[in-house]
């Protein structure tokens, strides 16, 4: 079992920058393949990015390309999501994901574990 929780969410001008962290209990963490959603309002559920188990791999939806950075800390059980040049577009509930594999998964039903989400506005 893998409890998740995000922080860091909050309101930023577009232009601005946030990070947000994801915090994940129990031992296993490094086994576990880690991923970054997130929900607009009125829309889907939609892959921002997401990292292999080892931090050597990542993936990037084209709409966050060049401005999200994806990373993990395995010793202190922690993923991030960099934001930088936010635009209004990125309001969102972001949700972090764990699955257990060590490989990177695109597929939301394919993650295991979810977080409560954290909210990102960003104001034009």
């Amino acid at each position: 079992q893998v409890q998740l929780v995000e922080s860091g969410g909050g309101l930023v001008q577009a232009g601005g920058s946030l990070r947000l962290s994801c915090a994940a209990s129990g031992r296993t963490f490094r086994r576990y393949a880690m991923g970054w959603f997130r929900q607009a309002p009125g829309k889907e559920r939609e892959l921002a990015a997401a990292i292999n188990w080892s931090g050597s791999s990542a993936y990037y939806a084209d709409s966050v390309k060049g401005r999200f950075t994806i990373s993990r800390d395995n010793a202190k059980n922690t993923v991030y999501l960099q934001m930088n040049s936010l635009k209004p577009d990125d309001t969102a509930v972001y949700y972090c994901a764990a699955e257990n594999s060590p490989s990177l998964n695109v597929n939301p039903w394919e993650y295991d574990y979810w977080g409560q989400g954290t909210q990102v506005t960003v104001s034009s």
